[in-house]
């Protein structure tokens, strides 16, 4: 599979490292020197100083021989412009588009049917706006993320010393939980990521990830003390495009917001624009404004300003006078490993998030949707059984997955089962898997060669 990535600032940079190590055929195009030079110091795919909206240059990178283009600079009209061009040369390429910019949202399925004719936009503040809600959805969760419509969970959560699952073997799980248990996928400890066997046990400090059905998804928080307690007020710092779409997204849900933004200017738009949000002037990371706006009555604080400093301290400070939960905005990926020594677990990132997005429209195979964990360490893909896979008709202990990969759940009509090694997967029904990165291109071979019809 050959890919050309125009664009290569952080999403460009980790989408094409990712596809590198599974042996894809990547070309990576960037104006800017430097960037390119950090490219090839840590990335071994094949670079191309020049603008990925030049018609030479893309037919310099191979366009006419590419399957995917991924067009994700920092400008929105570089990316429509690449992918025109990409169309005008190469109209059986699969064109991605990220597109940040609110004002082109009414025009997406127009750039889908016309000319560029664009497969997939993304736009990352949607994305993350989607990662905040579910967040605050699910208290105390590190990582929620819906399949099937939001019929199934798939949810991180830490374990409290005093939790009751601390020290409890997974082979424990159906005499804890009975009938309506939930399926441990993965266990992150001091940052390394493991797939869990029967009888491995969690400990305090464990990041746990498990899937269960979204009707027993209370009961199963509550057996890790995680209490599913309703989400009334939030306040949000930062009043920019993230900060605005959350409130207008907590305004359809009737969940009572305040946003506090430096900008005057800023203000007088939002304060147009939204109907119920309170709009505050001033500074987010001034504690005298927080006490005053009783920050430890609110539910949540959602720290969203383009400052990333900024927003560590404001969730710092909010923890400290009392707030129950807050989520942090990061773009810098090599914060990631420190905000969780700091207390920071709930975070979000507009880059995290395209980079799932991409992944997902370029796995090959029936793919619904998909996620990535802890650092895209393991991704979490739904997929459909066909006829002709390999899966169906035996037993799932029978199936011969690569090893750190496994099926966590299967969708059959209504029916949602938590699998066991007894249960067999039919046609037609929907499975979710969960894979190590390891294990990502034998997974992807398997669904392309036999879970899809030629």
């Amino acid at each position: 599979m050959k890919i050309i990535i125009v664009g290569a600032g952080e999403v460009g940079f980790h989408i094409a490292g990712r596809l590198a190590l599974e042996n894809k055929d990547v070309v990576l195009i960037d104006n800017d020197l430097d960037s390119i030079r950090r490219v090839t110091d840590h990335i071994d795919v094949q670079t191309i100083h020049g603008s990925g909206s030049s018609p030479a240059v893309l037919d310099e990178a191979g366009i006419r021989g590419a399957e995917i283009l991924l067009a994700v600079t920092d400008s929105d009209e570089t990316n429509l412009v690449a992918c025109l061009a990409a169309h005008i040369i190469s109209p059986n390429t699969k064109k991605l588009a990220r597109l940040r910019d609110a004002a082109y949202d009414p025009y997406h399925q127009i750039f889908r049917d016309n000319p560029p004719h664009i497969d997939t936009i993304i736009n990352p503040e949607i994305e993350v706006v989607n990662t905040i809600h579910r967040l605050l959805s699910v208290p105390g969760a590190v990582d929620v993320s819906d399949f099937e419509n939001g019929r199934i969970k798939f949810v991180g959560v830490t374990l409290n010393t005093s939790s009751r699952m601390a020290g409890k073997a997974l082979s424990d799980l159906p005499d804890i939980f009975g009938e309506s248990r939930p399926l441990i996928a993965a266990i992150v400890r001091n940052e390394e990521l493991i797939v869990p066997s029967g009888n491995d046990r969690l400990i305090p400090d464990d990041l746990v990830y498990f899937i269960c059905k979204e009707d027993i998804l209370s009961e199963t928080l509550e057996m890790f003390d995680k209490l599913d307690e309703p989400l009334n007020r939030v306040l949000i710092v930062g009043g920019g495009r993230i900060g605005y779409r959350l409130a207008a997204k907590l305004e359809d849900k009737s969940i009572h917001s305040k946003i506090i933004e430096r900008s005057n200017e800023r203000c007088d738009v939002l304060a147009k624009t939204l109907n119920k949000t309170v709009v505050l002037c001033g500074d987010g990371s001034d504690q005298d404004l927080l006490m005053e706006e009783n920050i430890q009555d609110m539910d949540a604080l959602v720290a969203v300003t383009d400052n990333e400093e900024t927003n560590i301290l404001v969730s710092l400070l909010g923890k400290r006078m009392g707030v129950r939960n807050s989520i942090t905005k990061i773009s810098r990926f090599s914060y990631f490993p420190l905000l969780s020594t700091i207390g920071l677990d709930q975070v979000v990132s507009t880059r995290r998030s395209a980079i799932s997005s991409i992944l997902q429209h370029i796995r090959k195979g029936k793919i619904v949707s998909a996620m990535t964990l802890k650092g895209e360490q393991a991704e979490v893909l739904e997929a459909v059984a066909l006829e002709t896979s390999d899966i169906v008709g035996i037993p799932i202990k029978k199936v011969a997955f690569p090893k750190g990969a496994l099926i966590v759940s299967v969708i059959r009509k209504e029916d949602i089962i938590i699998p066991t090694g007894d249960t067999v997967v039919e046609p037609g029904d929907k499975v979710i898997l969960f894979a190590k990165r390891q294990a990502v291109p034998k997974i992807e071979k398997i669904l392309t060669v036999k879970l899809e019809f030629f």
